[in-house]
């Protein structure tokens, strides 16, 4: 592939994500209006045609590192794998 081929891949790949960024914030746009409408009619769930809309609190447990690895740094250490991975990135 020539360098010509690639600058062009790399700026039609640019547009494409200017695009998805796009369509991203539209989509939270329109999910955050939805929310809206739900706390102003104090419901976690809605019935509108088809859809059912649901809007609710969940509660989950979730294991903290910072603090274990504060009090117990050897036993952290002991069960910690270094892994690999690549990292792909392009910048100007």
């Amino acid at each position: 592939m020539s360098k010509n081929e690639l600058i062009s891949k790399i700026e039609a790949l640019n547009e494409w994500e200017n695009i998805i960024a796009e369509a991203q914030a539209e989509a939270e746009a329109l999910r955050d209006s939805i929310k809206e409408e739900m706390l102003e009619r104090e419901t976690e769930e809605m019935v509108v045609g088809a859809y059912i809309i649901r809007w609710t609190s969940v509660l989950s447990n979730r294991f903290d590192t910072t603090a274990f690895k504060k009090l117990y740094g050897d036993l952290y250490k002991a069960f910690t794998k270094q892994t690999s991975s690549r990292r792909f990135s392009i910048s100007c």
